[in-house]
């Protein structure tokens, strides 16, 4: 039945991306051999009879011992917490495999590097990486089969109850909380199953040097500050602005709807939680916080002429090297981006990262969490799995990967160069058991589709700015109709 549910969900991953998968299960392989000599002579003395009858037992329960043992690492014995680096499995010999996303670490050589440090400390333990460009449909096809992947891989996207199908756990949630952010990423009945390779915060690109060329001392903590500053760069400087990279299209919605929430408004519950059931959502506050104040920045900038001159003509490669060199001021982009924006030119160190100008109350706040996350083979040897388990712990806590992307901290102990001085990072509460779907219906059914693929709707805010062709109350009013109409035909609770 299980097998038959995967081969189903397998086809509908491939026809429809969902990235679901279910089931599959595979026992620890055992390490145990048994080396009794089995007395098969008929003609035998009793007393050898009765020496081998001894021999077997004690044999199989060394055997017994030895498959308790194995079963002990695969089940618990073993945890991330238990490693000490470069004291505990130094003499251990084994060949792992690692699975991930990140091509171009694979291609500059970087993986290569990291695998030679970690050889330094674990010289008997061998990785061979793999980076796979379609990784999101690659893993989780090759997610059923044990084999096809290898002992590391970046967990795919699946239920949280097929965790224990597939991976075995770091340790408990709390037991793991000690050690690394974001433990109850991937959890299930208590238990850590995922550890990320490095965290994204939620802020804005900038070039520091552009910044103080246009002689703007303080970064901007409002949306009036922060229009103010743009203004300071078109008057005193070549560069663009704010670039808003409207032509490729995910660097609109997919970045702007990622503000939403705990950011513009300090509410955590808000997002999953009250967002639904709001009947003005998108009001104007009068503070410059919530939805309304988060969007008009991108209306006020193209509407003010601080935006690149053909919105049409913006290109997402070559926006890289514009920035890197100081021909661009700003652009809203998830932390992910500053590796890619520090390496695009000879210029990295011109390259920030602020938070998003929008306070509440006086004060700041940001969201993050984990990027992909290491999981660990469930069906691999005993061996092999606490040879993956020490790699991982070495590549979050030694390796500095997370450091050279530019990663919001994994680890809670490795040294971090991300800063947001004076800024709460905070995460978006999850919504309750009965309303998990909510959000996915109220998208379907106004089309608006906030942190799912809404970029329509962000495109046509410049759109609407550059030409005048709405104001941007309008729009707002717009999304509301569309918002309390979905409410209506879904019949939810309208309790704000």
């Amino acid at each position: 039945m299980k097998l038959k549910r995967l081969m189903a969900l397998g086809m509908a991953a491939v026809m429809t991306m969902s990235l679901t998968a279910c089931g599959g299960s595979g026992d620890t392989p055992s390490t145990n051999s048994n080396t009794a000599s089995n007395n098969n002579d008929s003609n035998a003395a009793a007393d050898n009879d009765a020496a081998a009858d001894d021999a077997n037992a004690a044999d199989d329960s060394a055997a017994d011992d030895a498959n308790a043992a194995d079963d002990s690492a695969a089940e618990g014995g073993l945890t991330y917490g238990s490693i000490t680096l470069g004291e505990d499995y130094t003499d251990l010999t084994a060949s792992i495999k690692f699975i991930h996303h990140k091509t171009d670490r694979e291609q500059d050589g970087s993986m290569a590097k990291y695998i030679e440090a970690f050889n330094q400390e674990y010289p008997n333990i061998t990785v061979e990486t793999e980076g796979i460009t379609d990784y999101a449909q690659t893993a989780l096809l090759r997610l059923p089969t044990g084999e096809a992947w290898g002992d590391v891989m970046f967990i795919p996207s699946i239920d949280m109850v097929q965790l224990a199908d597939y991976f075995i756990p770091y340790g408990t949630v709390d037991e793991m909380s000690e050690y690394v952010n974001f433990a109850d990423q991937w959890k299930f009945e208590g238990n850590c199953y995922g550890v990320g390779y490095m965290g994204n915060a939620q802020g804005i690109l900038y070039n520091k040097k552009v910044f103080a060329d246009a002689g703007v001392t303080e970064l901007p903590k409002t949306p009036t500050e922060f229009i103010a500053a743009l203004q300071q760069i078109k008057d005193n400087t070549d560069a663009i602005p704010l670039y808003t990279n409207y032509a490729a299209g995910w660097t609109m919605g997919g970045q702007w709807d990622a503000y939403l929430g705990a950011i513009t408004t300090g509410d955590t519950t808000w997002l999953n939680q009250k967002f639904a059931h709001s009947a003005e959502p998108f009001k104007d506050n009068g503070d410059e916080t919530g939805a309304y104040a988060l969007y008009k920045i991108l209306y006020d900038a193209v509407a003010n002429g601080l935006t690149e001159d053909d919105y049409t003509t913006t290109d997402w490669e070559g926006c890289k090297g514009m920035i890197n060199r100081g021909e661009i001021g700003t652009m809203v982009l998830g932390s992910w981006a500053v590796a890619q924006m520090k390496e695009a030119d000879a210029n990295g160190g011109d390259i920030g990262y602020m938070p998003f100008p929008i306070s509440v109350g006086g004060k700041q706040y940001a969201t993050a969490g984990p990027d992909y996350c290491y999981g660990i083979n469930k069906e691999s040897s005993a061996d092999n799995q606490a040879a993956a388990m020490v790699f991982v712990k070495w590549m979050v806590e030694k390796s500095g990967w997370c450091d050279n992307e530019g990663g919001y901290p994994i680890s809670k102990t490795a040294p971090t160069s991300f800063v947001f001085d004076g800024v709460e990072v905070v995460n978006n509460e999850a919504a309750p058991d009965d309303e998990a779907d909510l959000m996915n219906q109220m998208n379907a059914e106004c089309e608006l589709n906030f942190n799912n693929g809404g970029d329509r709707k962000v495109q046509e805010i410049v759109e609407a700015a550059a030409t005048g062709s709405m104001t941007y109350d309008e729009i707002m009013a717009n999304w509301t109709e569309l918002w309390n109409d979905a409410q209506s035909s879904l019949g939810v609770d309208v309790t704000e």
